[in-house]
């Protein structure tokens, strides 16, 4: 009853968010819910695991050949690197520039080099974070539900149920706060990135600031998108599974798009005196490389 209850009224509280309130008011808003995701990082301590094989398993990682193993791998660089990021990034630097007066094309044009600076410095922080998160998620799975042979959950209900006798009712109450604050995150990154790049395609009128009457396609879409995904959760789906097939796709997906983005950035006639510098080529091609080789083996795994 709790969960047929919750799921429409934290659909209505995403779709409330992006549509009534400012692109100010968001950002400052998933500002402070990034924090939650902290929660993760207290739950690894809290698990006491054996910190001198975290470590050595760190930098010397057990490596299997078999399609668990590599899919896995290509979901986990799929949520690193992922489609809908490449939109919603863009999208986000023109909000912001619209947020600071710049609402035409035309004062929107060019960049400064502090500009890019800044740029960079919130991409890299961003992910450096993002991943640190991610890793204790890992870390804490490992030395809680692994550990003891909970390896089949097909629920964030079942997650925390079988952390509270391993960790306690505070583990259980880390987890299920972290699993709202990642969901109320997320959710609206995806849809809204659904939005941007239907609209794009469209030639629609998007943007988190336009009036609903103005941009009835791009909020019909990030509608659309919510009300989908909260219907899945009536459909009697493993949402760790679709959740763990989504990544999946998402890294079988990215490597293309990379390529291509890798490919402009070093072209004059796109990014003028801005090409990549020679750091940023090593850095761009290694992740081409690295998941393509991913999305290869996991898909030769089938046949031998």
């Amino acid at each position: 009853v709790r969960a047929y209850f919750w799921t429409p009224a934290f659909a209505a509280l995403i779709i409330v968010l992006l549509f009534w309130t400012s692109y100010r008011q968001i950002v400052r808003v998933f500002k402070w819910l990034t924090l939650v995701l902290f929660a993760y990082v207290i739950a690894a301590f809290l698990a006491h695991p054996d910190w001198a094989a975290v470590l050595r398993y760190t930098f010397l990682p057990h490596l299997e050949w078999n399609s668990r193993y590599l899919s896995v791998l290509v979901g986990i660089l799929g949520t690193t690197i992922s489609p809908y990021l490449f939109f919603w990034q863009a999208a986000q630097e023109v909000e912001e520039e619209a947020d600071m007066g710049r609402t035409r094309l035309a004062q929107r044009k060019g960049a400064t080099m502090e500009e890019l600076r800044a740029a960079r410095r919130d991409v890299v922080i961003g992910m450096f974070f993002s991943n640190i998160v991610m890793y204790f998620i890992i870390l804490t799975t490992a030395a809680t539900l692994h550990a003891q042979g909970k390896t089949d959950i097909s629920s964030a209900t079942d997650a925390a149920a079988a952390l509270q006798p391993l960790l306690g009712r505070f583990a259980e109450l880390l987890f299920a706060v972290g699993i709202i604050g990642a969901g109320l995150l997320a959710i609206p990154v995806l849809t809204g990135s659904t939005g941007y790049t239907v609209s794009e395609a469209f030639g629609w009128r998007h943007g988190l600031d336009e009036n609903v009457t103005r941009a009835k396609g791009f909020y019909g879409i990030i509608i659309a998108s919510t009300v989908a995904g909260m219907l899945f959760n009536y459909l009697g789906l493993d949402p760790i599974k679709a959740l763990v097939y989504s990544a999946v796709i998402n890294g079988v997906t990215s490597p293309p798009l990379l390529f291509l983005i890798v490919m402009l950035s070093n072209r004059r006639t796109v990014m003028g005196e801005y090409t990549n510098r020679p750091w940023s080529n090593i850095f761009g091609w290694a992740a081409v490389l690295a998941m393509t080789a991913a999305t290869i083996a996991y898909f030769v795994t089938f046949f031998v």
